[in-house]
């Protein structure tokens, strides 16, 4: 079976990659509310992942 939180990882970043690439307001230092949500759920997942892999 995969792996749920991979998933969502993954998801979650190609969602944040796909959105800076067609947001013209996103640049690497300052996103829109839509750009700082998604990196924001980005981080969180990715936490949560390596935490779960140091275990």
């Amino acid at each position: 079976m995969a792996d749920r939180l991979y998933q969502r990882y993954m998801a979650a970043s190609t969602a944040y990659r796909t959105h800076t690439r067609a947001c013209a307001d996103c640049t690497s230092t300052s996103h829109c509310a839509t750009g700082e949500r998604l990196l924001r759920a980005l981080a969180e997942l990715q936490d949560a992942y390596t935490q779960r892999l140091r275990r």
